[in-house]
């Protein structure tokens, strides 16, 4: 539908076209800056009141060789009027900075979709160091899109002229001619913007203003650009949210914020003990600038020590917690298995890579359930709980701290690569209505009242008490070895053994009775179909559900946060439909884990590409299943 829209930034009128949606992927070479670029988009995005959903796609290598296939940087947004779950199935606009960029991503976009290149960058080095045979601007590879061919390299080399600047410096500012460009094609305001990059770069006025200059250069590139380029603008209309204050925000941020609120909620301080591992280190960063509210920070020598040290801070009275991905994980087994027979609260983050070994450290996947689950030397049980999106992550990790103070045990949070660098609007919560749980350490009159204060139970939860070393009439230890059931003393009786190995097992059993019990995320409580997500794989599975049911077919959407336990009434939920798919980023381990639970025939929806699900993905085996 065209429309007469003016444009808030005072340019002329033109004729604007409504889209109700818009998917954009930028990419480029790791040093083309797309990360920044689509951050600031996303910024821009959100002022304007849209809802939106991001996804940056990171190459594995520090810095691959320019011009590489190796070294190319994506990050991708989706943007309208509704509510957005996902960052798209498939890009509506491309912009490829170089050819390299434009090899990796040409496959995803979209049949019609715009493609708009650097033709500066297209020299005959890049042609072959992407792979391209023939110049792909010359020949029909592109003849299924639109194409706008522009030489930005000489465009932001004019522009910033006056800064004399470095040919390699000023060529870094052609992401910001691009972004001027993006911004004036869907109607973006560049005040926010021009602002950020005066702050970021106070100190090196030169560089804020070639910046500033190549963005408005940009911009004004599309008021002013001959007919034949074939520009156009775009606008979407404003979401419908609820009414509050919204910030845009990544998944580690949330998490973070959530343990802080977690630590608070419980009246504890925060010993964040990890080691750096992609994805997982954007936790460590965010948490080390948070010292005024009583975080201490430790960048550990290895993933061993940092577990470690979080485990001694618990037993000191502070609230531990560590943090890695797959591999680390894998590293620190044995000491949660010692958090685990010491009954002390740890937090656990798993921020979730491709796999195995070193894998895929920058691509998502979710095949640590099992690891999660049952990835230590004996039966060590442990409760696992997960994030769905980044907004999520706020109220799960309250929610791990909630659990690892009232039952005295370590939690597992899984996250994955996906939800911790992506972004969505969020609604600020109200602190003041979040439920505190204090914990009650033991003081010296407990020690008069009872003979073995430190392995005391609660009778409902298990929990054993917790004393901070030094209390007066408290003295223990505790340690690895297996202890006995009355005293806490180390005991190596086959019966005690069995008694300890039941209650173990018993105490997070229990958990069920304190946690949630299942809601259906969408649809009816039996049909021929449920749809069973865990995680990141949410949003995709809302709206491929959302739409199936808007064609007429019956099907329903559970998304699980408690992992271990399962919520109570979650098996008698799952016994009213036909048939449970369950899609995951592994090779059907909650399928598997369903099925040996349930005793029912789950079926396994597989994607191990290192991306996420679309939504068409899902929505064709929905058909599949139900149409035949």
């Amino acid at each position: 539908m065209n429309i007469q829209n003016p444009p808030k930034d005072g340019t002329k009128d033109l004729e604007f076209e409504e889209l109700e949606s818009v998917v954009i992927r930028f990419a480029g070479d790791s040093g083309d800056g797309m990360q920044l670029t689509g951050t600031q988009f996303m910024a821009s995005t959100a002022l304007a009141g849209h809802g939106l959903s991001t996804f940056p796609d990171f190459p594995a290598e520090i810095r691959a060789p320019a011009g590489t296939t190796f070294g190319v940087s994506a990050f991708q947004i989706k943007f309208g009027s509704g509510r957005i779950l996902t960052a798209g199935d498939e890009p509506d606009v491309l912009v490829a900075m170089n050819p390299a960029a434009l090899k990796v991503n040409l496959d995803v976009l979209r049949e019609g979709g715009l493609v708009l290149t650097d033709t500066g960058s297209f020299t005959a080095r890049n042609l072959q160091k992407a792979g391209f045979e023939e110049n792909p601007l010359k020949d029909d590879t592109l003849a299924k899109f639109q194409v706008i061919e522009l030489d930005v390299t000489t465009f932001t080399l004019e522009a910033v002229k006056e800064f004399d600047l470095t040919k390699k410096d000023a060529i870094r500012c052609k992401n910001m001619w691009t972004l001027g460009l993006m911004l004036w094609m869907f109607s973006r305001d560049r005040i926010p913007i021009i602002d950020w990059l005066k702050a970021k770069f106070e100190n090196v006025p030169q560089i804020a203003n070639a910046n500033v200059a190549a963005l408005n250069a940009g911009h004004a590139f599309g008021e002013t650009a001959e007919l034949s380029i074939e520009l156009k603008r775009y606008t979407i209309p404003t979401a419908q949210t609820e009414p509050g204050l919204y910030r845009t925000v990544t998944g580690g941020e949330a998490l973070a914020w959530g343990l802080l609120a977690g630590a608070k909620l419980a009246n504890l301080s925060i010993m964040f003990g990890s080691y750096p591992i992609t994805p997982a280190s954007p936790l460590l960063h965010i948490l080390s600038r948070l010292k005024e509210f009583d975080v201490t920070t430790f960048q550990a020598e290895d993933e061993i020590a940092a577990i470690c040290s979080a485990i001694g801070a618990s037993f000191a009275g502070a609230l531990g917690i560590t943090s890695s991905s797959g591999p680390g994980i894998a590293l620190k087994t044995e000491a949660m298995g010692l958090a685990i027979t010491a009954e002390l609260p740890l937090v656990i983050i798993n921020s979730q890579r491709g796999g195995p070994s070193t894998g895929l450290p920058t691509k998502t996947e979710q095949s640590d359930l099992y690891q999660a689950m049952y990835g230590r030397n004996g039966d060590a049980p442990m409760p696992l709980i997960c994030s769905h999106s980044p907004g999520d992550c706020f109220y799960t990790a309250i929610e791990a701290v909630r659990l690892a103070t009232k039952f005295m045990t370590p939690v597992m949070l899984l996250t994955d690569g996906y939800i911790t660098n992506a972004a969505e609007p969020w609604k600020l919560p109200d602190l003041d209505a979040l439920e505190p749980f204090p914990v009650s350490f033991a003081t010296t009159g407990d020690a008069e009242k009872r003979d073995h204060v430190p392995f005391q139970r609660d009778k409902h939860t298990l929990a054993r008490t917790w004393a901070k070393p030094g209390t007066p009439g408290l003295e223990h230890r505790i340690g690895g070895l297996e202890k006995d059931i009355k005293t806490g003393n180390i005991s190596y009786s086959a019966s005690n053994h069995q008694k300890m190995t039941d209650l173990r097992m018993g105490k997070v059993a229990g958990i069920v009775d304190y946690i949630p019990k299942q809601e259906i995320s969408l649809g009816k409580s039996d049909g021929p179909l449920v749809i069973v997500g865990w995680g990141s794989t949410f949003g995709p599975i809302n709206q491929a559900t959302r739409y199936a049911t808007n064609e007429g077919l019956a099907v329903s959407h559970i998304q699980i946060r408690h992992l271990n336990p399962f919520p109570k009434n979650l098996g008698a939920i799952l016994k009213g439909f036909d048939k449970v798919l369950v899609p995951e980023m592994n090779k059907g381990q909650l399928a598997s884990v369903l099925r040996d639970k349930y005793l029912l025939d789950v079926l396994p929806m597989s994607k191990v590409s290192g991306q996420p699900f679309k939504v068409g993905e899902i929505v064709h085996k929905i058909k599949e299943l139900l149409e035949g």
